[in-house]
């Protein structure tokens, strides 16, 4: 017999009437992290034209650009969107404080279900008093600070292996597969060496953006040290997982990051696994690395899938 569903289709345009009326700013993300509904506050708010579906990033660039919606107070618009991609959607439910271009300051949650659509909800908090809000703020920074690794803005060590939790008590709980990579970039001691630490660096945060331009809002990355980094892959094939892997490898080895030094060029090794619900974090992380280790030692610049 089918299940009932949860709410009537009476009761669903109910709610969608509420949402239209209301003075919170009501926004939904699809998979792809692209605004499927708004309501007249959010939009008004954010200058999003009726009928608009942009991306949350062509969304933010238009804050940036225009000086409506988000107040975005970076001179590196770039980095700024990496550090805030790194945390956003990442936890089935977050909550955080942000200005807006007009003065107001909002109270923002986001809710992710397992499908990775995201509801927006955020109220205006601008009425709180000076002193509240100075904590407030200073809370949510250290917050940041504790996620973001500094030099490449994307998730440190200590938050990625949160989402690492998350994603096996999905699987063990709702069966929903995620792939797990283990990425090093090869010969990376000889870029400082031969270069210097703050080419090392540059090539770093390059490997770092080119990476995380490919991701879907639901997959986790991050820095676990030096050139170390891992990667999340929730609801994803064996075979997607691979392609995906793939195309990364591809867009590394063909990208030339130090525009000082034209003809330098950089690869890196990957070491596959689909997580196992019946082992721990660390035990899947060490299968991923027994992987990257046989991919260094085939030559390196290449996947290796870990032995089943």
């Amino acid at each position: 017999m089918a299940s009932s569903p949860i709410v009537s289709n009476a009761q669903a345009l109910q709610m969608a009437r509420l949402y239209e009326q209301s003075p919170l700013f009501v926004s939904l993300f699809d998979v792809t992290d692209t605004m499927r509904y708004a309501n007249p506050a959010f939009r008004k708010a954010f200058d999003v034209a009726p009928g608009a579906e942009p991306t949350w990033t062509d969304l933010m660039r238009c804050s940036h650009t225009s000086g409506v919606g988000a107040a975005i107070k970076t001179d590196d618009f770039e980095a700024w969107l990496t550090s805030t991609r790194s945390r956003r959607g990442k936890l089935p439910f977050r909550t955080f404080e942000a200005d807006l271009t007009d003065g107001r300051w909002i109270y923002m949650t986001e809710t992710v279900d397992e499908q990775g659509w995201m509801l927006c909800v955020a109220f205006d908090i601008s009425s709180m008093r000076v002193g509240e809000r100075s904590l407030r703020l200073a809370r949510d920074g250290a917050l940041r600070a504790a996620q973001v690794d500094a030099l490449t803005g994307i998730s440190n060590r200590a938050h990625v292996m949160q989402q690492l939790d998350k994603r096996l008590d999905q699987l063990r709980e709702r069966q929903q597969p995620c792939g797990l990579v283990m990425l090093d970039l090869d010969h990376f001691k000889r870029v400082n060496d031969t270069y210097g630490h703050h080419a090392g660096d540059a090539v770093l945060v390059h490997f770092a953006r080119l990476v995380e331009a490919t991701l879907r809002r639901e997959d986790g990355f991050g820095r676990l040290g030096g050139e170390e980094f891992m990667l999340l892959v929730p609801n994803i094939s064996h075979d997607a997982l691979e392609q995906m892997v793939g195309r990364v490898l591809e867009k590394v080895r063909s990208a030339r990051p130090l525009p000082e030094v034209s003809d330098f060029a950089y690869t890196c090794s990957a070491g596959l696994t689909m997580l196992d619900p019946s082992q721990d974090a660390a035990h899947n992380m060490r299968r991923a690395d027994y992987a990257l280790y046989a991919a260094k030692g085939r030559g390196r610049d290449r996947l290796v899938w870990a032995e089943a």
